[in-house]
């Protein structure tokens, strides 16, 4: 897509070029605190779930992020729906991972 200011033909100074991919998309999962950040996870392929956000975030990079935090470490999500499913929350309370409270919807 190239934008140019109304009655320019040529290219000129003004014309800026954008890149639009359609048809694709990506998903990236990271964790950060005041004393460290953990990796960045890629899902690729289909949409997150709240079985695979449980599975391929919570058990393998949360859990252990969080333990080595240490005490005062309290998880924050955006409340995403895969967040909110009774599984993730049943998982995190199992686990002992303090959780943010947010207000209710």
């Amino acid at each position: 897509m190239i934008c140019r200011e109304p009655g320019t033909r040529y290219r000129a100074p003004n014309i800026i070029e954008r890149d639009h991919y359609r048809g694709g998309g990506l998903l990236v999962w990271g964790g950060m605190a005041t004393n460290g950040r953990s990796d960045l996870y890629v899902f690729a392929g289909c949409s997150v779930t709240a079985v695979r956000y449980r599975d391929e975030i919570l058990h393998p990079l949360v859990r252990p992020f969080i333990a080595a935090i240490g005490t005062d470490a309290i998880f924050m999500d955006d409340r995403a729906r895969p967040h909110r499913a009774r599984s993730v929350r049943s998982y995190l309370e199992s686990e002992t991972i303090p959780q943010m409270a947010w207000p209710v919807d």
